[in-house]
């Protein structure tokens, strides 16, 4: 008999479970896990139905498990929502379901009181799994919650880190396992910013080891052998410390190098990272 719930969770955060949407996202539903590998968990979240949030002001999203079994994934504020016509449509999002202006996508705010528990904590979804969406006053039982021996990746969009947090990644495999496979099986366009002066450089991804691998080289090296940067680290020994990493945008490992190009292009005319950053080509 379960003598912890998840509704007791939300109450000892101060929310009220009847303001509580509970969602289940499943692994097993293709357009979903299309989404996942892309690194489009939020937006696919964020496309229901016009009426989805009528009564609620929290949605708590979690991960499809083995059998019943969910992972916390995110808490969200629910904010306004606007009518999915095709221009809203995500970029990079998979052909999965259409944007014709009859569903919505709602504006939500990640919230932190969860996040320490984000990925540890399990939960018994129960036997009517179909039914994706709940009541937060519906008695989930906590299963587990993870110690912290391990870290747990938390998603692509969620990927923000400096030098100094991204070398702890890559030297500690035992600890990182996760995040080593999880930037291992996608190619990507991803961002690196100088924090001391805000100037960008944007690169793509690709190969055996995907962004994992890439990413590596910028460890290794300091500059990822990248003109700019290696003139940059030239004048200033100590300034790979204040470079910052994220991911612009997941691609599938199927994809040609011409069209990576292609896309690289195209993130380097939006951010002018030619004219004002560290792109020099």
């Amino acid at each position: 008999m379960a003598i912890l719930y998840f509704s007791d969770i939300l109450k000892k955060v101060g929310l009220d479970p009847k303001k509580v949407k509970l969602i289940r996202h499943a692994l097993s539903d293709k357009g979903f896990k299309k989404c996942a590998d892309r690194g489009k968990i939020y937006e696919y979240t964020c496309h229901q139905k016009k009426d989805f949030s009528k009564g609620y002001d929290y949605w708590v999203v979690f991960i499809s498990g083995k059998g019943t079994l969910a992972q916390l994934y995110a808490i969200y504020k629910v904010g306004d929502c606007v009518s999915d016509t095709p221009d809203m449509m995500p970029e990079g999002m998979p052909d999965i379901e259409a944007y014709t202006g009859k569903y919505a996508i709602y504006d939500l705010e990640r919230l932190d009181i969860l996040k320490e528990y984000e990925g540890k904590l399990t939960i018994d979804w129960g036997t009517s799994a179909r039914m994706w969406h709940q009541k937060g006053t519906t008695e989930k039982p906590i299963i587990s919650i993870m110690p912290d021996e391990k870290k747990v990746f938390m998603g692509y969009e969620d990927v923000l880190l400096s030098y100094d947090q991204l070398k702890e990644i890559v030297d500690n495999k035992e600890i990182y396992e996760a995040w080593h496979v999880a930037l291992k099986s996608v190619n990507a366009i991803y961002l690196i910013v100088d924090t001391e002066t805000g100037k960008q450089y944007v690169g793509s991804a690709y190969g055996e080891d995907g962004l994992f691998g890439r990413w590596c080289c910028y460890v290794n090296s300091h500059h990822g052998h990248n003109k700019k940067m290696k003139e940059l680290i030239c004048y200033y020994p100590e300034r790979y410390h204040a470079f910052q990493f994220s991911i612009l945008q997941i691609l599938p490992k199927t994809i040609i190098t011409e069209d990576i190009v292609k896309i690289e292009n195209k993130w380097k005319a939006r951010l002018l990272s030619k004219k004002f950053g560290m792109n020099d080509n």
